[in-house]
């Protein structure tokens, strides 16, 4: 979980768009097209590790994984949701 005060000031690193924590319905989603070999990031290069937790864009179209409590905000590793 993100503290609230710093999610506020988080904002996607490509639009600028705000973030917010992902449901875990779309994180099991997610890391079911991962374990699947379907995902591939912003970048191109293929997920192979399972997500504890994500930030989604405002329009729903970008998730930013969370690795150990830190939020990953690069562009080229956001992971673009169907």
């Amino acid at each position: 979980m993100i503290d609230k005060d710093l999610l506020d000031i988080l904002a996607c690193p490509e639009t600028h768009q705000r973030l917010s924590e992902a449901r875990p319905m779309m994180i099991e989603a997610t890391n079911t097209r991962i374990a699947a070999g379907e995902l591939r990031n912003v970048g191109g290069e293929a997920v192979g590790e399972p997500l504890e937790s994500g930030l989604v864009r405002e329009d729903g179209k970008v998730l930013y994984p969370v690795r150990d409590g830190i939020p990953v905000l690069l562009i080229h590793e956001g992971l673009p949701l169907e």
